[in-house]
């Protein structure tokens, strides 16, 4: 039977809820996951139980030490009501770790001359640690021990990387000597999330890249997200490919397992956009990445209509950045993005970033015996 697996970057972090300078806290979120009556929040509830997946990534679910009392309060107090007197949904495990979004690097890394701490001087944009966080949420049972993180690998350590590359206009380094010896290459973190259905495991890859943009000449961001995409690439290409690659606890060496999904806001389309194409498309057309099936709607169509591409796109603005990329041992039985069109009396759930997120949830339905 087909298990169905998305990826929704839900906009549930704190500048979403105030104006940027009161969000410097980074408790808005559980403030309202507390309170219950949240419309955006109600709607991104309301979203997952049309769409039901079996499990899910949430980018920009802000992180905090008391992530776990607000994933159950986001399943109790909205999943498990209903929302339009659609059928409520539960999901018994769930994932959320620290991210490098808002963590104090210690330098000017983003050279205004002042080492703020938050914002270009962490080791991922942010205004606080946690911010635009990551959750898996599963109805199978998640392999907990086995999970392994990704969070403070050093993007130095990948072998032909493009932090070498990243130079001002007249050739110097953008980063200094000391900032390259401690850069992580996650913007928030790579994590492989392991979930037993039966008697398998399907490893769900999760990670949201930088954006390729707000930067300048050198291309910091652009490069960071090139190589945050490239790390999944060379992490199930085998062991000469990934034998660099090393884990939190130290463990090194790629992927261990057959079945996975590379899923997550990966910020970058191979035919649009800022991106360098190079790096989703080494991932979208790896020989163990099947999307034969890439998931498409009639909304992105029509929000699109001049736009060859336009089927496939998962965010407002307009281009594919949203990913649930199954492996070639996977069957694809079906996929798809929530998108309504205007004329449908569901558009008022995706219309804009207030009614829930400027990115559509993304579904993918796999069948793990084939």
């Amino acid at each position: 039977m087909p298990i169905r697996v998305a990826i929704f970057n839900v906009s549930m972090e704190g500048t979403n809820y105030v104006v940027l300078e009161q969000a410097v806290k980074g408790n808005e979120l559980s403030q309202h996951l507390q309170a219950r009556n949240h419309p955006q929040i109600k709607n991104i509830a309301e979203i997952i139980q049309r769409i039901r997946p079996d499990v899910i990534l949430l980018n920009e679910f802000d992180y905090s030490p008391q992530s776990s009392l607000d994933i159950q309060h986001f399943i109790k107090n909205y999943l498990q009501v209903s929302q339009s007197e659609n059928p409520i949904i539960d999901f018994p495990y769930f994932f959320a770790g620290p991210v490098n979004t808002g963590v104090d690097s210690g330098l000017d890394l983003d050279g205004d001359g002042n080492a703020s701490g938050i914002r270009g001087d962490a080791f991922g944009f942010g205004l606080y640690p946690g911010h635009y966080g990551m959750a898996v949420l599963s109805k199978f049972p998640i392999q907990t021990q086995q999970i392994r993180t990704f969070q403070y690998f050093l993007w130095k350590d990948m072998p032909n990387n493009l932090l070498e590359t990243v130079k001002n206009e007249d050739g110097s380094d953008y980063y200094s000597e000391q900032a390259q010896q401690i850069l992580r290459l996650s913007s928030k973190s790579h994590w492989d999330v392991p979930i037993k259905v039966g008697n398998q495991s399907l490893h769900i890859l999760s990670s949201h890249p930088t954006p390729p943009v707000f930067d300048g000449y050198e291309d910091r961001n652009g490069k960071r997200n090139h190589d945050e995409i490239r790390f999944w690439t060379d992490y199930i290409s085998g062991s000469e490919s990934s034998a660099y690659i090393y884990d939190d606890k130290g463990q090194r060496g790629g992927l261990l397992g057959e079945h996975f999904i590379v899923a997550g806001d990966l910020n970058a389309s191979p035919v649009e956009g800022s991106a360098m194409p190079s790096g989703i498309s080494g991932l979208i057309n790896h020989p163990r990445i099947n999307d034969t099936m890439s998931p498409k709607s009639e909304g992105g169509r029509t929000h699109s209509p001049d736009n060859i591409n336009g089927a496939e796109h998962t965010a407002g603005w307009r281009m594919r950045v949203d990913y649930v990329l199954p492996s070639s041992s996977l069957k694809v039985a079906n996929s798809g993005v929530f998108w309504p069109t205007q004329d449908d009396p569901l558009h008022h759930l995706i219309k804009d970033r207030q009614s829930s997120s400027d990115h559509k949830l993304v579904w993918v339905d796999v069948d793990m015996s084939k």
